[in-house]
């Protein structure tokens, strides 16, 4: 719209639209802007394809975690609650004692997958564990005696005024057939301890060590060692001051069903003990081949069926015998000595 001089207002028509021809080509309508309409899938540009997700290339095994030719995989990946403290991994590994671990631990020389482990650190089966060789150098150090002791002395700790059997072990009371290189030291007693049982009324063969994979050998939980001993008795059914007291042909009055109950059957603590080997040595002495070890446990079996002990001896432990070793004299366990 517009306006004349005069002040009119004018308006303006519309111009009329060509006449169309019936023969001109038709354009496509123009569609306005607006949002875009999907295309049909066989129309759409091809979109690049979706980037993998990174994953970390798998490990190669250390050398020493390589299975050999022929090997077979022992079981599958474990569950996390399979996991277990590395310091009785250590022990179960055969390669020391779990207080001797945790001195290595402290020192920082057990490793994890390449890591130095902690004090109490869980670890699964599949871990890889390596052991530093100052280890290997401190536990090479350490020492094995092989000890004859006295009746009057207790194996562990003093007590009651008798004093330790490892009070024996000394420069003046080493034996002279020992034939070990090793010079005697005040620091081989430190950490020194008895690996197994001996009592105060028993004499014989006693193992003092400060190496953990001694102990563990003789009296882990899962020990196979034998412990040989010899044993003076009397027939005393009713106690050794009662009546029917026997001490001498013991064996021609001992009944032959109470020697099969000492091989197997009897139980102490409320507990059954392992099968064992007893036999007749003479008519006063039984000899004794045991795989464990419980407090007086030969004493108690022998009162069970009616015998009074009056002499016990250990004279072996696995293949380590006391032979002709004096009495209250030791000797160092050789290097190629086992048990």
């Amino acid at each position: 719209m517009t306006q004349d001089p005069n002040g009119r207002t004018l308006k303006l028509k519309k111009a009329a639209p060509a006449p169309s021809d019936p023969n001109a080509p038709r354009r496509a309508p123009v569609r306005p802007a607006g949002p875009a309409r999907a295309r049909p899938a066989s129309a759409q540009p091809p979109r690049p394809p979706a980037r993998e997700p990174y994953r970390e290339p798998p490990r190669e095994p250390a050398r020493s975690e390589r299975p050999s030719p022929g090997h077979r995989p022992s079981r599958p990946a474990a569950a996390p609650g399979d996991a277990i403290r590395l310091n009785k991994r250590l022990a179960d590994m055969g390669l020391c004692s779990r207080r001797e671990a945790d001195d290595w631990i402290a020192s920082g020389w057990v490793l994890v997958d390449g890591a130095v482990a902690t004090m109490g650190q869980p670890v699964s089966p599949q871990a890889h564990i390596e052991v530093l060789p100052q280890a290997r150098q401190r536990q090479d150090e350490r020492v094995t005696v092989i000890l004859h002791k006295p009746v009057g002395y207790v194996s562990g700790q003093p007590e009651d005024g008798h004093e330790a059997a490892v009070s024996l072990i000394g420069p003046k009371s080493r034996c002279r057939e020992d034939r070990s290189p090793r010079r005697f030291s005040p620091t081989q007693l430190r950490g020194m301890a008895p690996a197994g049982r001996l009592d105060i009324d028993s004499t014989g063969l006693l193992i003092l060590t400060q190496d953990g994979r001694v102990a563990r050998t003789l009296i882990g939980e899962d020990s196979e060692v034998e412990k040989e001993y010899l044993v003076r008795v009397h027939w005393a059914p009713n106690g050794p001051q009662g009546a029917g007291l026997v001490t001498q042909d013991v064996q021609a009055v001992f009944p032959r069903e109470r020697l099969a109950l000492l091989c197997h059957g009897l139980s102490l603590d409320g507990q059954p003990l392992r099968p064992a080997k007893v036999d007749w040595q003479n008519p006063e002495q039984l000899r004794f081949v045991l795989r464990e070890g419980k407090k007086r446990q030969i004493r108690r079996m022998c009162e069970a069926v009616g015998l009074h002990v009056v002499g016990l001896k250990r004279v072996r432990i696995g293949r380590i015998v006391l032979g002709q070793l004096p009495m209250g004299q030791w000797r160092y366990l050789g290097p190629d000595e086992r048990f």
